[in-house]
């Protein structure tokens, strides 16, 4: 099972977030799923599928070439843990700011909790203030 389980993140970061496709999300998002960590457009915190896709194409939007680099995958159960490298274009609207055509990269860490072949849960930690900071931005 640990290996079906990294399979199913793997999957996750490469055919959603790399290869934008947001049809995946229906096959590996469990309907009720929970995203820790994560806010979406309207400022509330990302729950299930409804409120994951709009997170989703806003974040797709601003950066349409986003590409996340997986770096260590640890599997303990039916938890893995992701630590990986974020790099993107500032393009599209969005994420706080008119695009600026900056190049960014940025670390992040999730830990995933897989269930039935879908992912329930996870406890995300980006480094958004070095996003923020590339970008030009300042937080008050």
């Amino acid at each position: 099972m640990p290996d079906q389980y990294a399979t199913v993140v793997h999957r996750w970061f490469e055919e959603v977030w790399n290869q934008g496709r947001e049809s995946t999300i229906d096959e590996l998002l469990a309907a009720d799923a929970v995203g820790h960590g994560l806010v979406g457009p309207d400022g509330h915190p990302v729950k299930d599928v409804a409120g994951f896709k709009p997170f989703y194409r806003h974040f797709r939007t601003a950066f349409p070439n986003l590409h996340i680099a997986i770096q260590d995958t640890l599997v303990d159960g039916d938890r893995i843990a992701v630590r990986c490298m974020v790099t993107a274009t500032h393009t599209g609207p969005g994420v706080m700011a008119s695009p600026t055509g900056k190049d960014v990269s940025f670390t992040g860490m999730c830990i995933v909790r897989v269930t039935d072949g879908k992912i329930a849960e996870t406890w995300n930690n980006f480094d958004f203030l070095s996003l923020y900071q590339q970008l030009g931005m300042t937080l008050s």
